[in-house]
């Protein structure tokens, strides 16, 4: 017999740590059950982080939409031969950083697809151009080019070694990727990674586990409704949980949820419910803690804004105001002032915050002496 959701919550609020078993009666609530859910996460939330909701004034920079992998439901990766194909050149990336900064961006977010150098010949003669002999090099420039200019690199190229996290580390204040979800299921023929190596789950989990070996601040998240159960993302959670518990280095965990494109494979599937958003958020808040950051993609839910902050999130991620969201380009980025209003509405402050948390700034193992002068006065701006 299932015990009564109010026993698990309890739980939660006590700070006993939950089993996967009471992850899963609550992912799996009633519809009744949701308003306690709901309100025993967002009372978690308040307590440790108070009501105040961060974002990152970013800049998207796609240094090449060029990927190995063909996961189902995206449309950023490209083939060399499609017309909407690129790689940035450097004065592209300086243009964009130049104007990024006239916006006051502060993060400088480095997205590319995974390991493309090893599936076209055409992108390493590219590369080689630049004066580059792989990817990783050219990324490492890209951040060099944000750091005179005075932004913070963030980093999300997809699955990387040990060695090439390390190097980035001199010149990122922090590192990201998705973990998406732990069932190897989601690979077989048929489900949304089956052509995509690098979603291979234990790859994933060791770079995860490699960042944290290296004390790097790092994002990585879920992506629900791709074809996982509702008890797979739980189990995708506590992966989280249990590498985060082990290396402290986890800064922010994203529950972002899937929007069908056209021309994909999954153009047609359904997208998740706002409901089903929200309990999956709330779930993650009493699976992680209070102390853990976690964010919902706001432009992705735009009318849920509001029952997002209710299930416990306390952050909206970065938002750009020069840039889209080449992920998504079909959602627009909220304008600030809006995203402020609903969230005094709700009974929130919305401050800005950098693409490394404070909890991280004056730990020496995870934000590099080169890197801390800056930060450390870009902090000062946010927090003024």
């Amino acid at each position: 017999m299932h015990p009564h959701i109010s026993v698990i919550l309890d739980k939660a609020q006590h700070h006993t740590r939950l089993s996967a078993e009471d992850g899963y009666r609550l992912i799996n609530c009633t519809e009744a059950e949701m308003p306690a859910l709901l309100a025993a996460a967002g009372t978690l939330r308040d307590q440790h982080k108070g009501r105040t909701i961060t974002y990152s004034r970013k800049v998207f920079l796609p240094i090449t939409n060029l990927c190995r992998d063909r996961c189902s439901y995206c449309t950023f990766r490209k083939d060399p031969r499609d017309p909407d194909a690129w790689t940035m050149t450097p004065n592209e990336i300086e243009e964009w950083v130049t104007r990024a900064c006239t916006q006051g961006c502060k993060e400088a977010l480095m997205c590319l697809g995974d390991k493309p150098e090893l599936a076209y010949s055409g992108y390493r003669a590219t590369l080689a151009g630049f004066g580059h002999a792989n990817t990783t090099e050219y990324i490492y420039r890209a951040c060099e080019i944000a750091l005179a200019h005075g932004m913070l690199p963030h980093t999300n190229a997809g699955v990387m070694s040990y060695d090439e996290m390390k190097w980035l580390k001199e010149v990122n204040v922090s590192l990201g990727l998705m973990l998406e979800n732990i069932s190897p299921r989601l690979r077989e023929r048929g489900m949304a990674h089956f052509s995509a190596p690098d979603k291979d789950p234990v790859v994933r989990v060791r770079m995860l586990r490699e960042a944290g070996e290296l004390s790097i601040p790092f994002t990585t998240g879920i992506l629900i409704g791709i074809g996982e159960t509702r008890e797979e993302r739980v189990d995708s959670l506590l992966a989280i949980r249990d590498i985060h518990d082990e290396y402290d280095h986890i800064q922010e965990v994203i529950v972002q949820n899937f929007r069908a494109k056209p021309r994909t494979r999954m153009a047609e599937a359904p997208e998740p419910e706002s409901v089903d958003m929200a309990k999956t958020v709330a779930v993650a808040r009493l699976l992680l803690g209070g102390d853990m950051n976690l964010q919902a993609p706001p432009n992705l839910s735009p009318m849920d804004h509001k029952l997002l902050l209710h299930a416990g999130i306390n952050d909206w991620g970065g938002i750009s105001p020069v840039t889209k969201d080449y992920v998504n380009p079909e959602a627009a980025w909220p304008h600030l002032d809006l995203l402020a209003q609903t969230c005094r509405e709700a009974g929130f402050t919305l401050r800005e915050r950098l693409a490394i948390y404070p909890e991280y700034m004056d730990r020496p193992e995870f934000l590099l002496p080169a890197l801390r002068p800056r930060t450390q006065e870009l902090h000062q701006q946010v927090t003024a």
